[in-house]
């Protein structure tokens, strides 16, 4: 239940090109403490309930718990989050032997466009397209649970 996970910036939208799937997304934070945050989210139809632990120093790895949800309670206790509820788009692009995924956020967090990659070890070496950017691994702004207290669109440009 270690998620090992990179993420980067995106520099084009060519991956929309490339990828076998797209989804959208709503979620919120019933806990957004720095020792864990518990996630509500709607991946269309279906339920989820995370939980996530603190990342490494690194912000490589961290301990994750999922289960899935019935709409309906997961509707319900999205009414329970604390502020802001996240919506994106998220794209799946195999490369190689990973899936990226790419969230195209929306709403407040609007313009900002990010792709995680899966690895079974930190060190793992992986294929990178050419529309991946500078890394931001680690960097707690990009967190999902940040970005729902200071959006994308509060940054200072």
């Amino acid at each position: 239940m270690i998620e090992i996970e990179r993420k980067f910036l995106v520099n084009s939208t060519a991956y929309k090109n490339e990828a076998k799937s797209e989804i959208r997304l709503v979620q919120g934070f019933l806990n957004t403490h720095k020792e864990r945050t518990v996630r509500v989210r709607l991946k269309g139809v279906q339920g989820f309930l995370t939980v996530k632990g603190k990342s490494t120093d690194d912000g490589l790895s961290r301990f994750e718990w999922e289960t899935e949800i019935s709409k309906s309670d997961a509707e319900n206790l999205l009414k329970l989050c604390e502020p802001t509820i996240i919506e994106k788009i998220r794209y799946e692009v195999e490369l190689g032997t990973h899936i990226y995924e790419i969230d195209e956020f929306l709403g407040d967090n609007e313009g900002l466009i990010v792709a995680e990659i899966e690895l079974d070890f930190e060190n793992e070496t992986f294929e990178k397209p050419k529309w991946l950017g500078a890394e931001v691994t680690g960097q707690i702004k990009y967190y999902n649970s940040q970005l729902s207290k200071e959006p994308f669109k509060t940054w200072k440009k």
